[in-house]
C-alpha cells in the first residue's frame, strides 16, 4: 500500500523504515529537509512540502499519517491537509493528542467526507525492531482497509505466550493492534496507557531508591546492606512477578551506570498523565497512584534525587527522551 507520513522524528522516521521494509511505499515530509534526505531510497518519495506530499500520493483514496508533537504544529498540519484532501481520503494522527481534540477534528472534516483516525502509538525508539503497539479510533471500514499498514507496524504474534481462550476472539489484539472504537477511542486508551506507565515507573524508581539508601550510616550497622542494584534488576527480569519491559530497561540503565550520574532527575510529563487524571475526575474514579506519580514528576523539577534520575534513565532507554534544561 501507499501512505504519506508527515513528521520524521524518533518514531516517524522508524515508522517509514518499518513500512518500507514490509514492501509498502511512503511519501514523506518533514520541515527539516535532512530528516527526509536520511530516509530517501527504495519505496520512499521525499516531498518538499505538505501539498507536494499529497500530490505524490496520486488520485486516491489517499492516506496521510501525521506524526508530530501534540499542539499547534499538529493542529495546523491537519487543518492544511483538510484543505488539500478529498472525500474518501484518510488523515491519521499517530501522536499523543487529547482525545477530545480528535472528536472535534473528525466533526470538522465530516462535511468534506474526509475520514479521521486517531492512533495511540507505543513503542518508542525500539519500535523499528520490536514493532509498535497500536490503539486505533475511527471508522471501522477504514481501519479494515488499512489493515496491511497496521499489521506491518505492529509486532505480530512473536514469541509471547498466547492467552488461553483468545482463539475465537478478534485476532488483531494478539498481533499488536486493535480497533478501540469510534474517533477518540484510540488516543483515550493510549492516554490511560501512559497514565499507568507513570505509576509503574514511579514504583520502580521509589523501590530502587529505598534499596540504594540501605547502606546509610544512620541505620544500625548490622542492618545496612550495600546492594548491587544492577544485579537486582537483572535477577528480577528472570522469573519474578514484576518481570517486565520496564525491568529490562532498568537493568540496562543500571548496567551502564550504578549511580546514574549523567541524569539530573528532572522528569518531564508530555500531557497524557494530566489528561488521565482529568478523565478520572470527570468519571469520579479514584486514582491515588496515578495522581501521586504525576505529582512526583512535578516535584522532580526542583530538588533531584536518585529516584528521579532513574525515571529519566528509563525514559531515555525506552523512548530516547532527552532531559530538558
Amino acid at each position: 500500500m501507499q501512505i504519506g507520513v508527515i513528521g520524521l522524528g524518533r518514531m516517524g522516521g522508524n515508522i517509514v523504515r518499518r513500512l518500507t521494509r514490509a514492501g509498502h511505499s511512503c511519501a514523506i515530509y518533514d520541515a527539516n529537509p535532512a530528516a527526509g534526505a536520511a530516509l530517501a531510497g527504495k519505496g520512499v518519495t521525499v516531498a518538499a512540502s505538505v501539498p507536494a506530499l499529497v500530490e505524490a500520493l496520486g488520485a486516491g483514496p489517499r492516506t496521510v499519517w501525521v506524526m508530530l508533537p501534540a499542539g499547534k504544529i499538529t493542529e495546523d498540519t491537519i487543518a492544511q491537509l483538510g484543505t488539500l484532501m478529498k472525500a474518501g481520503d484518510v488523515i491519521i494522527d499517530g501522536g499523543n493528542t487529547n482525545f477530545k481534540d480528535d472528536v472535534r477534528r473528525a466533526r470538522e472534516l465530516a462535511p468534506k467526507e474526509i475520514k479521521y483516525l486517531d492512533i495511540g502509538t507505543s513503542g518508542g525508539v525500539w519500535g523499528l525492531a520490536r514493532g509498535y503497539c497500536l490503539m486505533i479510533g475511527g471508522d471501522a471500514e477504514r481501519v479494515t482497509r488499512l489493515a496491511p499498514i497496521f499489521a506491518a507496524l505492529a509486532p505480530g504474534l512473536g514469541d509471547i505466550e498466547r492467552t488461553e481462550g483468545r482463539e475465537k476472539l478478534d485476532p488483531r489484539a494478539e498481533r499488536g493492534y486493535i480497533h478501540a472504537g469510534p474517533v477518540g477511542a484510540g488516543h483515550f486508551v493510549k492516554m490511560i496507557h501512559n497514565g499507568i506507565e507513570y505509576g509503574m515507573m514511579q514504583a520502580f524508581a521509589e523501590g530502587f531508591d529505598i534499596m540504594r539508601h540501605r547502606a546509610d550510616d544512620k541505620l544500625p550497622a548490622d542492618e545496612r546492606y550495600d546492594l548491587n542494584l544492577g544485579d537486582i534488576a537483572e535477577v528480577w527480569r528472570r522469573g519474578s512477578v514484576i518481570a517486565s519491559w520496564l525491568t529490562d530497561l532498568t537493568a540496562a540503565a543500571l548496567t551502564k551506570s550504578q549511580d546514574l550520574a549523567t541524569f539530573t532527575g528532572r522528569v518531564s510529563d508530555s500531557g497524557e498523565g494530566r489528561w488521565t487524571i482529568a478523565a478520572a475526575i470527570d468519571e469520579g474514579v479514584p486514582v491515588p497512584v496515578l495522581s501521586a506519580a504525576l505529582s512526583q514528576r512535578f516535584s522532580s523539577r526542583g530538588t533531584a534525587d536518585f529516584a528521579d534520575r532513574l525515571l529519566s534513565a528509563m525514559r531515555h532507554e525506552f523512548g530516547g527522551h532527552k532531559e530538558k534544561t
